[in-house]
């Protein structure tokens, strides 16, 4: 069939870039040519170069390749290659490929590259999922799609379904796999494991091909091990398997032992500029670092955006826990006018990760992509110019996946870490020994002076006393974050003993200290030298500060001087947290009474049901030789054994 018939409608073919893949791996078919061209690729990358001929060829792989490099379609092309050159057709309800991948949002975008890939191909583009809004506008000709064209029901076409654990049931997932019969799925472990383990879904020998573990080392870190493991036991021995990562580690070398057969391992670093180091980090991203204090930190980030010419487009913003990422997004809408602030974690609902993901990739105005490690690995994310981490990694192999979701195939890229001066400065050699060289940030200037820092942490505490509920996700973001700080690999480097907690404190617009043992030999003033007013510091939300002064009136009977959070006295808040302790203690225990009374009914029931007409009736006599006993009153007194 000539390529024209298939792409129908696809865009203008770039010139000579069929060729350029052609050259480079002879083979491949006409309308994948024509595809990866029409979808922007003008030549193939090294590290497809290398995978794919391997990858078609029936050996199993282990590809390490700098970030942005096109490992999604070095995996992509061989697998839809090999799905259309079996022998027969696959059979109903059998699985001939699978593609594993560690987020939601990663497993979204591998499937919405393939679906882009295979609306070229005739046979497969009318079982594509007719949702999808990533494919190509130009596709749809006045608003109505074209008739497909009639194929014979032998026709080889590829059919995915994408499995994520979160936005539907299994049950849901299991009924669209019966329906659509799917022969290639593109999963999270967890739904896939709960997907294989239906006996109505097979990958026997016969037709099970490929499976392939994106970002693997990531998979083994979010502990996904043991599903792995399972997941490996209801696949063929006989398969060909491709593990791809931008960084492979000892963990995923435990893997390849218990997966692949002699594997290919395939690297591709880029040499530094002198050309005596390879880099583990594309040639068009510029790594640097800002030494600034921590109170110099969001006056420094506000510098650094504001800064660059043009105005970055994209900014992702790493932080490192989830309650830092809600406390800050309310911070940064007040600093960053002009930027539209976007959240994102992974404590989010599945429903609202994927609406903020997609309101940051779509956005056309200057937008900040505020996040933890959920979005450090593998997302393609179109013109990201910056990225920006106030916190360095706790794992340090998530640095350069970090780093690299700027400078995107070929695209120019910054990314900034900043660090604290004293300790913290040795991770720059750390890095340098980890092949992953940071230099000082020379151009734009970022230089803030004390008062400007003084000025920005007035208008953060600005935003904290408007909302009390504001205050308390500073106290919790704070002890989250110095909990993760305390956690870091480089345990050595970051130690939470060098933290100045006085200066912390400023950093984060905290009106006091919160208390916590990683604080408790530390002597300063505990208020931050800010006066509250605790007790008539409100909520806005009415409810909620209705329910605060409720508490507050039920409990300021018996309160002494000094004041606790809630306006009472320390000795007051004291004893009510030892009353609400052991109130909650009691109730527990009634409960269980109550529970173990209604076993012990239970078992009366069943054994009264079990006894023969002799056994009811003597214990029916005991029964009411008892009540003749207590009716009378009458406890004779134990006078000792006779002799």
């Amino acid at each position: 069939m000539a390529a024209e018939d298939v792409k129908q409608g696809a865009k203008a073919q770039a010139p000579g870039a069929s060729r350029a893949w052609e050259a480079l791996t002879p083979g491949l078919s006409e309308w994948i040519l024509d595809a990866v061209s029409s979808m922007g690729f003008a030549r193939m990358t090294p590290v497809q170069a290398s995978a794919i001929p391997l990858f078609m060829g029936h050996k199993d792989v282990v590809v390490e390749a700098v970030t942005g490099s096109g490992k999604t379609l070095a995996f992509l092309v061989p697998v839809v290659e090999r799905l259309l050159r079996i022998s027969e057709p696959i059979k109903k309800n059998h699985v001939g490929a699978i593609i594993i991948s560690p987020t939601r949002e990663l497993a979204t975008q591998i499937h919405s590259v393939l679906l882009s890939l295979l609306a070229f191909h005739g046979p497969s583009a009318p079982f594509l999922n007719t949702q999808n809004t990533d494919l190509d506008p130009d596709m749809d000709v006045d608003g109505e799609h074209p008739p497909p064209p009639a194929f014979p029901a032998s026709t080889l076409k590829v059919i995915p379904q994408l499995l994520l654990g979160g936005t539907t049931t299994t049950a849901q997932d299991l009924s669209n796999f019966l329906r659509t019969s799917p022969n290639l799925l593109i999963a999270t472990p967890g739904r896939l494991l709960e997907l294989l383990s239906s006996p109505h879904v097979h990958c026997p020998q016969s037709s099970f091909e490929v499976l392939v573990m994106d970002e693997a080392d990531r998979l083994l870190d979010l502990g996904f091990k043991d599903d792995l493991q399972k997941i490996l036991q209801r696949l063929p021995k006989q398969r060909r398997t491709g593990l791809f990562s931008a960084s492979v580690s000892e963990a995923v070398d435990q893997l390849v032992r218990v997966g692949l057969r002699n594997p290919v391992r395939i690297a591709v670093k880029v040499k530094s500029a002198n050309g005596a180091l390879d880099k583990r980090t594309p040639a068009s991203l510029q790594m640097s670092y800002l030494l600034t204090p921590p109170s110099h930190k969001l006056p420094a980030l506000r510098a650094l955006l504001t800064s660059l010419t043009p105005t970055p487009q994209k900014t992702i913003i790493y932080i490192s826990t989830c309650a830092a990422v809600d406390y800050f997004q309310n911070l940064l809408a007040v600093l960053l006018p002009g930027f539209t602030i976007v959240p994102l974690h992974g404590k989010y609902p599945p429903n609202v990760r994927q609406k903020n993901f997609a309101r940051f990739t779509t956005s056309v105005a200057p937008t900040v992509l505020l996040t933890t490690d959920v979005a450090a690995r593998g997302l393609d994310i179109p013109s990201v110019d910056l990225v920006v981490q106030l916190d360095p990694p706790s794992d340090p192999k998530a640095f350069l996946h970090r780093c690299g979701r700027a400078a995107r195939a070929g695209r120019k890229g910054l990314a900034v870490t900043f660090l604290t001066p004293g300790r913290e400065e040795d991770y720059i050699e750390f890095l340098r020994v980890r092949q992953t060289p940071i230099t000082p940030l020379s151009a734009p200037a970022i230089v803030v002076s004390d008062e400007e820092a003084a000025a920005t942490t007035e208008r953060i505490r600005e935003v904290v006393r408007a909302d009390r509920a504001t205050h308390d996700k500073a106290q919790k973001a704070f002890v989250s974050w110095v909990q993760a700080y305390s956690k870091h690999a480089a345990g050595s480097i970051f130690r939470v003993q060098d933290l100045e907690w006085g200066e912390l404190g400023r950093a984060w617009g905290l009106l006091r200290l919160p208390k916590m043992p990683e604080a408790r030999r530390w002597e300063g003033d505990r208020t931050l030298g800010v006066v509250v007013d605790w007790e008539n510091f409100a909520y806005k939300d009415k409810t909620r500060e209705k329910h605060r002064k409720a508490e507050m009136e039920a409990r300021r009977a018996g309160v002494g001087e000094g004041r606790g959070k809630e306006g009472m006295g320390i000795e007051g808040e004291r004893r009510v947290k030892k009353e609400r302790a052991w109130s909650l203690k009691k109730d527990a225990k009634s409960v269980r009474e109550q529970r173990r009374e209604k076993k012990l009914t239970r078992r009366e029931k069943e054994k009264l049901e079990k006894m023969g007409p002799e056994e009811r009736e003597e214990r029916e006599k005991l029964q009411r030789m008892i009540e003749e006993v207590r009716k009378r009153g009458v406890e004779e007194e134990f006078e000792g054994f006779g002799d």
